[in-house]
């Protein structure tokens, strides 16, 4: 978890948390709470390095390419 936290921070993942913080601010100058849970959501998720797929649950996996066939084509006339 603390790894989680604490490495590959990156410019986007600052702009994310920056946005978050600022839409917080923002909910409670304008003392809505609907909209502060809204920046709740947007702080977690570039603390914890989350996205809408989970940590890493959009990566796929490359295509082994000893499991390719070559395709035979028969020229019909």
């Amino acid at each position: 978890m603390k790894q989680a936290i604490f490495s590959n921070w990156n410019f986007i993942r600052f702009l994310r948390l920056g946005l978050g913080v600022f839409i917080i601010a923002q909910s409670v100058i304008a003392k809505d709470w609907t909209i502060g849970i809204l920046g709740l959501l947007f702080t977690i998720m570039p603390v914890f390095n989350i996205g809408c797929c989970g940590s890493g649950g959009c990566v796929t996996t490359p295509s082994n390419a000893e499991t390719t066939k070559d395709i035979t084509y028969e020229e019909v006339v």
